[in-house]
């Protein structure tokens, strides 16, 4: 008759213990500082080199040309005409992404950062394809 009392035992010592774990979603998780989550894009900072393309290693981004340009500057009289800069698009396909950060180190713009968001579960594919403009 020793195990009923093991167990008693063992409940009044995990009664007063704190949790092992969190109370995720009831409480906001913890997010450590270099989490690396979702990434943003930023089309100001876009100068369309593609090295954020050329790196990703599940082939998640695409930049393509935007379909809404700005109107190129009125000429000044005596220089050149200077065109307006381009504007650039990012396709983020969140189901192909790994999370590894790589294209955001190498953007020398700054365009792309990685986010504290860590919350992207989707049941529809459609979901996790942003197009950011």
């Amino acid at each position: 008759m020793k195990i009923p009392a093991r167990v008693f035992s063992e409940v009044i010592k995990h009664l007063f213990k704190k949790p092992a774990t969190s109370r995720y979603p009831f409480e906001k998780a913890y997010i450590f500082p270099n989490f690396r989550g979702r990434i943003v894009f930023d089309s100001a900072k876009c100068i369309g080199c593609q090295m954020c393309v050329k790196v990703c290693p599940s082939k998640a981004i695409e930049i393509p040309l935007s379909a809404e340009q700005p109107a190129a500057p009125a000429p000044v009289e005596g220089q050149p005409a200077v065109p307006a800069k381009k504007k650039f698009d990012c396709i983020m396909k969140l189901d192909h992404c790994v999370y590894c950060g790589q294209c955001a180190e190498v953007c020398p713009k700054k365009a792309l950062a990685m986010t504290q968001d860590f919350e992207l579960a989707s049941v529809k594919k459609s979901d996790l394809r942003r197009h950011y403009k």
